[in-house]
């Protein structure tokens, strides 16, 4: 499979693939006459627009940090995710639509054959683009290629199911069966919007990083806390495909500023090892003050033990990876 640098170049693969498809897709419709086929093509005609979209905002999610976006610009691409998932339900509803017309007048189809094995090769290509995505973009943490990836994925489900149901047409001579397998393949696609919505809005609201991450940061603060070194008001949070981390380090009041920062650069070095890319903020307390341990924040928020820390709003120097 290609690997590229940038998450936008993937997306020249997604718009690839939508061009081609939508020309065999809609070719097999005229040859055929299917409503399913039909239902297929539209969705294909959706995945061009979203394609074209999370395009434009991974151009923007890649631009660094600016005065007006001193946290970089990555959150755009939960819009781009979020437009697919809206895009999705228009296409089930165009979809729905032309099957009930489909219901209430049905018509024969013609070369079944032949627009059957047009539609496979689209749905071959449509897979093998998906998988693309789908991987680079998990390991790009990348929620436009992985909404661009799974909206694919939809599509190739879509095709197969409209293939099942022509070759049940061609079988029984049932020609309602068309259009009743076009909605089921609506319903299916609307599952998907659902999903892919829900994903959006997680991260709109800044979601806490993954089980995975935590249990990172989780050992190598252990690590330290070996060491004689408390920990409390940590925070973290996605923003695209960047990741954000606050936390007060607690250390001896007898200690050096400069030793104290030190220890402070140890630790975020270790963190942004493991979180290539991650943004950590710190702030050093005394160990044995007690208003260190009673800081609530800048909030107010109250405190929940979480592994031998606190969850609180952090405050401190950002130390952002190079």
């Amino acid at each position: 499979m290609p690997h590229f640098k940038s998450a936008r170049s993937y997306i020249y693969l997604s718009i690839g693939a939508a061009i081609i498809t939508i020309g065999m897709k809609f070719g097999a419709y005229m040859i055929t006459g299917s409503v399913g086929l039909l239902s297929d093509a539209i969705e294909g005609l959706v995945n061009l627009f979203a394609a074209l979209f999370a395009f434009w905002a991974l151009t923007i999610a890649e631009r660094p940090p600016d005065e007006e976006h001193a946290y970089g610009h990555s959150k755009v691409e939960y819009f781009a995710s979020g437009l697919e998932g809206a895009l999705i339900l228009v296409a089930a509803a165009s979809i729905a639509w032309t099957a009930i017309q489909r219901l209430r007048d049905p018509q024969p189809l013609e070369s079944l054959g032949i627009g059957l094995l047009i539609a496979a090769a689209a749905a071959a290509i449509n897979g093998v683009v998906a998988l693309i995505l789908i991987r680079a973009g998990k390991t790009m943490r990348s929620p436009a290629l992985n909404a661009d990836g799974h909206h694919l994925l939809t599509d190739v489900w879509t095709t197969g199911g409209v293939i099942i149901g022509l070759l049940l047409v061609q079988i029984t001579g049932a020609q309602w069966l068309d259009p009743v397998i076009a909605l089921i393949v609506a319903a299916n696609i609307v599952w998907t919007a659902v999903k892919l919505l829900r994903s959006t809005g997680l991260g709109l609201i800044d979601s806490a990083l993954p089980a995975e991450d935590q249990q990172a940061i989780s050992a190598i603060l252990e690590k330290y806390r070996r060491r004689g070194i408390a920990f409390h008001a940590l925070r973290t949070r996605m923003a695209g495909a960047r990741r954000f981390m606050s936390i007060h380090i607690l250390v001896p009041g007898m200690w050096t500023v400069t030793r104290a920062h030190t220890l402070a650069d140890e630790l975020e070095t270790e963190i942004r090892t493991a979180l290539p890319g991650a943004t950590v903020f710190t702030h050093i307390e005394p160990l044995e003050d007690p208003i260190s341990w009673d800081d609530q924040g800048l909030d107010g928020a109250p405190r929940a033990a979480v592994g031998g820390s606190a969850v609180v709003a952090a405050k401190g120097n950002e130390r952002q990876a190079g």
